[in-house]
């Protein structure tokens, strides 16, 4: 764990980041005060509350919960300054002026705790310089800490310290970041806009080049340039709309203003075209107008040669998809770099300038190619970075073709290739570590203390994998495997971790293993956790008539779920991404779960025509009564039905916690290569606490016929109303009759095993109908739910 432990922290300036930041440290349990400048009127703090107001409305939301803004103290500079001495940590992100800054500085500088730790939040700005204007005491305790926006999801934040910070420090730093805030940290050198915008910035500039270049439309270069080519689904220029038209230019400006000798400073100005939109204010997306603009539901695109809007059909030709269909990296390449068709060769001219771009600068932006590499898929979601790329296709000869375009003068930049790119290497990443060009050696990764909780770190291409421990047994669903620590730990191996009959039978013989040989077991895979039944084989079951086969895997299932709650040795669920339907039914079941942050939970069975029937509404049924009020426990079981019968999701785990689809005895942990750590860890308690299984609960209450009719008579009003069909309608009856435990007196004393067989009933008997297979059907063949 981190020797920096952050109780309360200060976030300087209430803008869109700022705002943001102080949001997800308020999501990791650290004490956030928010500050700006003081508001005219009786309100002082106004302007940082109307900020706190706007976060409830951004999507994605910054907000773990609701309640997440509550917990964020507004403050401003006139009256709250001595707020900064009980902070550990400062962090200012106003507008980036560096005359403002550096008088924000003076200003905090006397008010800061001789404990606390001081940065910048600069996108670009020097650091140093910045460092300049605080008193010498606080220098080593300064450095910059540039996150990325939405900061909550964004996984990349540069750390820049000077020359003057202490070494200790940014350690520190790096593991709160890392652990506590779920973070991908890479070290950057105090140069323009450090490294991801230095790269990421430059591989825009370029893309806009060559647009105009290769006479394309921007929502043709946007269809190339976004997951056909292993890049965010924004692409290049709907990701600039995102960002801001402005800020993007702002960035630009900074590289044009503080790299004159760059080789590239030619290319560092915003197009005529886009000085254009800004003048008209068009700044993309927070002033609704952009590079495109919505007009009813429809998408429009700027249309350079007309000089207006044009609804966006953008596509990528169908010799150009062909290529890029190519899956030998190698082969894609020089069919890319061989074609006339004009998409092809743009695409190979964007590569060609990033590869040359990256290779002229790595030795003075980054300590080795690894940080380029991960600083571009956790700041801009590429897949792989741009030496990844450029590695896979190889190196070699991918070189020598750069080298013929500068020597022809097709290259943005006269300036030649680095001896170090042709001097034999095959490229840049390889077991022994990273290439590193300031020192011409390759740099292994971080030994830092809290890597160590990573025990499968995120790779480059050519890194050693880490061992994958010692199985003992695989199969066709899962794999069981161990550490020789006493935990085993099963993975599930179908697509998107589908909860089918081969996974259910891999998973009660790794329990049998588990409960004949080990101390506990760890349910771990990367995400998704699981996304529910294998609807595909259900589906054959039902529409051959195998009814019994298909019942059969239903009570597979629910035994399943019982031997993770009942099983003698601990069992410890580590969930991540997607857990829905069946997956969150067998998360409600292990013995204890430990999610990561950006978990999504969810019993969202109705989405085919269907019920929970893997114990997920017997489990809500009893905690509906564990958390009674009065004793009365029906408007808890009426708010656990709605979300049922809503298919409501969780937004993060702090928010299936809410749900009650976490319980308050499990973990949340923010960084998703720590999870297997933390969870291995829970399990490992336990057991050395003489883990007993926890007893089958006394008979259950429930609420029976009368809260089945009062249930129904909510979907009397929506089926009325036409928010709901016949079909939901059914549906809902039935998880009203199940979650009530059937046509019973009010208050009767049912078993677990009589909700599960209301469940089954109830699963098998909507399962049969012809709208709900419909229902799976449809969500097979296109992914969305059908409404009939």
């Amino acid at each position: 764990m981190s020797r920096f432990p952050v109780r309360k922290a200060a976030v300087l300036g209430a803008g869109v980041m700022g705002a943001q930041i102080a949001a997800h440290l308020a999501n990791a349990g650290v004490q956030p005060v928010l500050f700006d400048l003081a508001a005219e009127g009786r309100d002082r703090n106004a302007i940082v509350r109307k900020a706190l107001e706007g976060l409830a409305k951004l999507e994605p939301s910054p907000l773990a919960t609701k309640d997440v803004a509550e917990r964020i103290v507004a403050a401003n500079y006139d009256e709250h300054l001595a707020l900064l001495g009980d902070c550990e940590l400062v962090v200012e992100a106003i507008s980036e002026r560096m005359d403002w800054k550096k008088s924000l500085f003076d200003k905090v500088a006397p008010h800061l705790s001789p404990r606390a730790v001081f940065a910048s939040n600069t996108s670009g700005l020097s650091i140093t310089e910045l460092s300049n204007v605080l008193p010498a005491a606080l220098r080593p305790r300064f450095c910059g800490i540039h996150f990325f926006n939405p900061p909550r999801y964004m996984r990349l934040v540069e750390l820049i310290p000077t020359a003057a910070t202490d070494p200790a420090v940014v350690d520190d730093l790096e593991a709160f970041l890392t652990t506590a805030l779920g973070k991908g940290v890479v070290r950057a050198r105090d140069t323009p806009n450090f490294v991801a915008n230095r790269v990421g910035v430059f591989s825009m500039l370029a893309t806009m080049h060559h647009t105009l270049a290769f006479g394309l439309g921007f929502d043709e270069v946007d269809a190339l340039t976004g997951p056909a080519i292993g890049r965010a689904k924004s692409a290049t220029y709907r990701t600039a709309d995102v960002v801001g038209l402005d800020t993007m230019a702002h960035v630009v400006k900074t590289m044009h203003d503080t790299l004159p000798a760059d080789p590239w400073h030619a290319h560092y100005r915003a197009p005529e075209w886009l000085a254009g939109l800004i003048a008209k204010g068009a700044l993309g997306q927070k002033t609704k107008a952009g590079i495109f603009v919505k007009k009813g539901k429809e998408i429009q695109v700027l249309d350079l040669a007309r000089q207006d809007y044009r609804p966006s059909a953008g596509a990528v030709a169908e010799e150009v998809q062909a290529i890029l269909q190519e899956r030998d990296p190698a082969a894609r390449f020089a069919k890319l770099r061989a074609s006339s068709h004009p998409q092809a060769r743009f695409l190979w001219a964007i590569f060609r300038d990033l590869f040359h771009y990256c290779a002229v600068h790595l030795a003075e932006i980054a300590h080795c190619a690894r940080d380029v590499d991960l600083a571009i898929r956790w700041g801009f979601g590429w897949q792989m970075g741009p030496f990844e790329i450029w590695q896979a296709a190889g190196w070699r000869e991918v070189a020598g073709w750069i080298a013929e375009d500068i020597a022809a003068g097709r290259a943005m930049a006269a300036v030649p290739l680095p001896g170090w790119v042709t001097d034999g290497r095959q490229g840049v990443h390889g077991a022994e570590g990273s290439f590193s060009a300031a020192d011409d050696t390759m740099h292994s990764r971080s030994t830092l203390p809290v890597y160590r909780r990573q025990r499968f770190p995120e790779l480059v291409l050519g890194e050693k994998p880490a061992p994958r421990g010692t199985t003992v047994f695989e199969d066709e669903g899962v794999r069981m495997w161990h550490d020789g620590d006493g935990v085993a730990v099963v993975s599930f191996r179908s697509k998107m971790h589908s909860l089918g009959t081969e996974v259910l039978e891999g998973l009660n013989r790794a329990l049998d293993e588990a409960e004949a040989g080990f101390d506990a077991l760890v349910i771990w895979h990367e995400a998704p956790f699981a996304v529910g039944a294998n609807l595909k084989a259900a589906l054959e079951s039902l529409q051959a008539g195998r009814l019994a086969e298909f019942e059969a895997m239903v009570a597979l299932f629910q035994r399943t779920s019982q031997r993770l709650k009942y099983s003698p040795v601990p069992t410890v669920a580590a969930v991540e991404g997607m857990a829905l339907g069946g997956g969150c039914e067998f998360a409600m079941h292990a013995q204890r779960v430990v999610a990561a942050f950006e978990s999504y939970l969810g019993l969202v069975e109705v989405g085919v025509g269907l019920l929970p029937a893997g114990g997920g509404l017997k489990e809500l049924a009893q905690r509906a009564n564990a958390w009674a009020k009065g004793g009365d426990a029906f408007p808890e079981l009426g708010r656990l039905f709605r979300q049922v019968a809503m298919a409501d999701v969780s937004r993060s785990a702090a928010h299936a916690r809410e749900l009650g689809y976490l319980r308050p005895a499990d973990v949340v942990v923010f960084h998703p290569a720590e999870l297997l750590h933390v969870a291995r860890g829970q399990a490992r308690a336990m057991a050395d606490a003489g883990h007993r299984p926890p007893l089958a609960p006394p008979r259950i209450p429930v609420a029976g016929s009368t809260g089945i009719a009062t249930l129904k008579m909510m979907l009397v009003n929506m089926r009325e109303g036409g928010f709901i069909s016949e079909h939901d309608y059914e549906i809902g009856s039935r998880i009203a009759t199940v979650i009530c435990g059937g046509e019973v007196e009010p208050g009767s004393a049912v078993d677990e095993q009589w909700l599960l067989d209301l469940e089954r009933h109830h699963f098998v008997e909507l399962a049969k109908t012809a709208k709900t297979q419909e229902r799976i059907a449809h969500m097979l063949k296109t992914g969305k739910p059908l409404r009939n």
